[in-house]
């Protein structure tokens, strides 16, 4: 059958059309989207937090730069997408047992001097005082947690491979936990994180405060040390 030159331009205008209106409807939606985290983040309370998640996933791009319109810095931006996931990751950190979680700190949390050596497992930590890095390290522990401290990203998917752990909370710094999650969600890991108060490359500083809040989800009072809120740097 022939397509005439008439049928032909009909067809581009239906393409021409159909792909304005798709373009048009992503738009509004990644400006209602932008409008909901923007309140959110304001008002302090998520709403619709696994439409915003989906939003994310598939106009990141676009509410971006909308995000940039409003004034809304990169970094606060990465802050909610790290809080959105931590409220839609907890559910399921609290129902997996603490023997089937890891946690991953980053190497730059030690202090200066640390006279920790690189092993297979990461640094180990000799707790010799100079950070709070060890006494962290011994509370988490004894609430059943396995701990790593991590000298870079390829460390954390070969301890993930050999250890399989079901759920990991990561610290570092913003773009460190955001792509920390990512790579949990694409191989089905639950995850949750939390990001240093200072960044850097040497002697960041993290909440351990905020570190525990995560870490004692769904586990057993009786395995939380007593004097777990002790640390101070």
């Amino acid at each position: 059958m022939d397509i005439t030159i008439p049928t032909l331009e009909a067809l581009f205008y239906l393409i021409g059309e159909a792909t304005v209106i798709i373009l048009a409807s992503a738009v509004i939606v990644a400006f209602v989207l932008v409008v909901i985290s923007l309140y959110s983040i304001k008002s302090g309370k998520l709403y619709f937090p696994r439409t915003l998640k989906a939003g994310l996933a598939l106009l990141e791009g676009l509410m971006q730069a909308m995000f940039r319109l409003t004034g809304l810095e990169d970094r606060e931006m990465l802050a909610f997408f790290i809080t959105l996931q931590n409220a839609l990751h907890k559910a399921a950190f609290e129902r997996i047992p603490v023997g089937e979680r890891a946690i991953f700190m980053p190497q730059c949390l030690r202090s200066s001097e640390c006279p920790a050596h690189l092993t297979p497992e990461g640094l180990e930590c000799r707790a010799c005082g100079r950070c709070t890095v060890g006494q962290a390290q011994k509370m988490l522990r004894a609430m059943g947690y396995r701990t790593f401290i991590v000298p870079g990203s390829s460390f954390i998917k070969r301890m993930v491979k050999k250890y399989r752990p079901r759920a990991i909370l990561g610290i570092g710094c913003l773009t460190e936990v955001k792509e920390g999650i990512e790579m949990a969600d694409s191989i089905g890991l639950v995850a949750m994180g939390v990001v240093n108060l200072r960044e850097g490359c040497v002697e960041t500083v993290v909440d351990w405060d905020d570190v525990y809040e995560v870490a004692k989800l769904g586990i057993d009072p009786n395995l939380i040390p007593k004097d777990l809120h002790t640390l101070t740097d």
